[in-house]
């Protein structure tokens, strides 16, 4: 569910640009935009409302919106450099967005936190969701997601055949469940984790190519037949990236919820900000369950995505993710102020 408060009424297209314009200039004595206006206008407009006024603000200005924001985030020091980031992920098409997402992932692939994205992206998107991701990758970049992560000499097997089988999925996107193929594959996949072989082809094939609906139901079976849910089996069996990552996998597609609470508890935990992390989950799922996220950190973690956010991040950077985190159900006292810090960073995330 989304946490985005549209206004009502909505000001037209128009309006919002010409507002956006007179943003950018800002104070011109100090070549400074008004960040608050800008997160006021377009942290308050749905993907589509922020399509349109990007096609007003090319009709208007004769230029274009995303190139301003790419402008402010070439000369502005590391003090805002992470607001404009975020600022011009969330103005972009969610399709778009994802797709230099990956882009900029596959540059980073040795760090395990930058591997995830594909899994995101994959596996927490809809079919068509991602069909449009890499239709805008062959536009932007001139060649396939599945390319280029076939021909990464930093992804290792069997990883990286499961990355391309993830990446390359078309997955049936309706209800229709086959108890009886459920019940099967639940006992290859428990015969796999138990055996430490989740690097055979049949962990693949399920994982990259059955219907979140089928796979809910064959992880339903698997939990009934053990008595213990897959990921805890996989956490307690087997040892090693695969095994993170295909845990990773099994939760977008089943429980994305999950994933992306860990990723933010990761991103914001002790002394520094992983700011990447953080941007990418909060602007990409603003829009899509970022209420359940937030209902499945509390239950987690006993604190709220809103406090700890508020309590990890500064200024600007600060106000836009939490006008996108949507409100909390807790008082104000439980909010921390800005700058306050846990003691120590820990790798939490998968057992890193």
């Amino acid at each position: 569910m989304s946490t985005v408060a549209v206004p009502s009424p909505v000001p037209t297209p128009s309006d919002d640009a010409e507002s956006l314009k007179k943003a950018l200039q800002g104070n011109a004595s100090r070549w400074r935009a008004d960040k608050g206006a800008l997160i006021e206008i377009l942290c308050r407009r749905t993907a589509a409302q922020r399509a349109a006024i990007r096609r007003a603000y090319v009709f208007l200005q004769r230029e274009h919106l995303l190139n301003c924001f790419r402008d402010n985030l070439s000369r502005h020091c590391q003090l805002s450099v992470d607001f404009w980031k975020a600022m011009l992920l969330w103005t972009m098409d969610p399709a778009e967005r994802d797709a230099n997402l990956v882009h900029e992932a596959l540059k980073r692939q040795k760090d395990e936190n930058y591997i995830l994205v594909l899994i995101e992206v994959s596996c927490a998107s809809t079919p068509d969701h991602l069909m449009a991701v890499r239709s805008f990758y062959r536009d932007l970049f001139g060649c396939s997601v599945e390319e280029d992560v076939a021909s990464s000499r930093a992804l290792q097997e069997p990883l990286k055949k499961m990355l391309v089988s993830l990446v390359s999925s078309y997955r049936y996107a309706g209800e229709h469940v086959d108890m009886d193929v459920a019940k099967l594959e639940a006992a290859q996949l428990s015969e796999a984790v138990r055996e430490k072989q989740l690097q055979g082809n049949e962990v693949a094939r399920i994982i990259s190519t059955r219907s979140k609906s089928q796979l809910t139901a064959t992880f339903q079976c698997y939990k009934e037949e053990h008595g213990t849910d897959i990921v805890e089996d996989i956490n307690s069996h087997c040892k090693g990236r695969f095994a993170r990552m295909l845990k990773s996998a099994v939760w977008c597609l089943t429980s994305p919820e999950k994933h992306f609470a860990e990723v933010i508890r990761h991103s914001v935990l002790g002394l520094g900000t992983y700011e990447d992390m953080l941007t990418r989950v909060i602007v990409s799922r603003a829009e899509i369950d970022m209420k359940q996220i937030k209902e499945e950190y509390k239950a987690t973690y006993k604190s709220s995505v809103i406090g700890d956010v508020a309590g990890d991040t500064s200024f600007s950077y600060r106000n836009m993710l939490l006008a996108l985190v949507g409100s909390e159900s807790e008082e104000p006292d439980d909010v921390p102020s800005p700058g306050a810090k846990t003691s120590c960073k820990c790798a939490i995330m998968h057992g890193v």
